[in-house]
């Protein structure tokens, strides 16, 4: 079960080969015994590489929960010689992926060398159909609007600002509220994005239609963008974290009308979360605390309030 998990995840017989530290003979070998087992093709094969078949992909929504209790199994007895190791798969969407993964990546690393760490971002839903069908341990996302069959646990709760060019003509209201960002050029992540759902949402509840110039997905190219034109766009203060302290744009709170997006933690219901994971997370949760406790010193208040006269 390990080395077809290993396959369709590198869908490359060599790079999977090399992964597991065996021949591809040998590999190779292991995947048609197990085909032939079952009376299932699992893989087509081309020269592009290994794609799944139906049943290949049915097979690792079997497997891949066996595969990593049995893990978690051989992690919890090594706990008992007081050791923290074992393979840890998380996922992160992409505002918490650019400001906590480098940085809590060396602290594992460092911290617990015999920790084996595989982290990839993507969508909210996207992440927890991954963590759903255990292909990740668990994962932060932005809270959904609707139920997830997956026990979620509260993180933080962020505000979403603002931000435009440093030196852009642009003047904010005194008193900014969201609905006056219908009078900008917007640069928003698209629809498919979990943030845009969040704006979307409070759009609505205010009575404006969002529709942005520019959709990117790809938040340190989104940055980039506000950075150099006269766009401007509303996003979580980690987003901008970088760009904020590069001195490249600013960012305004919303005075009224204030958007806040909250992170948690997801796993699922019936698969222990293991000791080697739960230090993963705590590291990454902490470098999160910091990078957001940063980001919030360059935000600029949304109004300016003029200093109260002492009594004489």
């Amino acid at each position: 079960m390990q080395y077809f998990l290993c396959l369709a995840e590198e869908k490359n017989v060599t790079r999977a080969a090399r992964q597991l530290n065996i021949v591809q003979p040998a590999l190779s070998m292991q995947i048609a015994k197990l085909e032939a087992e079952l009376g299932q093709k699992l893989f087509d094969r081309s020269v592009q590489g290994m794609t799944l078949t139906s049943a290949g992909e049915a097979l690792v929504r079997l497997t891949a929960p066996i595969v990593r209790d049995a893990e978690h199994a051989r992690q919890e007895m090594a706990q008992l010689g007081g050791r923290i190791s074992g393979r840890v798969s998380v996922g992160l969407i992409t505002s918490v992926a650019q400001s906590t993964m480098a940085s809590s990546s060396a602290t594992v690393a460092s911290r617990y060398p015999e920790i084996t760490l595989s982290a990839c971002e993507g969508y909210t839903e996207t992440l927890v159909d991954w963590v759903n069908t255990g292909q990740l341990d668990f994962a932060l996302i932005n809270v959904p609007r609707r139920k997830t069959p997956l026990a979620a646990h509260h993180i933080m709760d962020e505000e979403m600002v603002f931000a435009f060019r440093k030196d852009s003509p642009m003047k904010p209201a005194a008193k900014l509220r969201f609905d006056h960002i219908a009078n900008f050029d917007l640069v928003l992540p698209s629809k498919r994005h979990g943030l845009r759902l969040i704006l979307d949402e409070h759009a609505a509840a205010v009575g404006i239609d969002l529709r942005p110039r520019l959709e990117l997905d790809t938040l340190p190219a989104l940055c980039d963008v506000i950075a150099t034109t006269d766009f401007a766009t509303v996003l979580p203060t980690i987003a901008l974290r970088q760009s904020l302290a590069s001195g490249t744009i600013r960012a305004h709170r919303f005075d009224e009308q204030r958007i806040v997006r909250s992170i948690a933690w997801v796993h699922h219901p019936r698969r222990a979360v293991s000791v080697a994971a739960k230090a993963v997370l705590e590291i990454i949760s902490h470098d999160l605390a910091q990078a957001a406790a940063v980001a919030r010193e360059f935000v600029e208040p949304s109004s300016r309030r003029k200093p109260r006269k002492r009594a004489v």
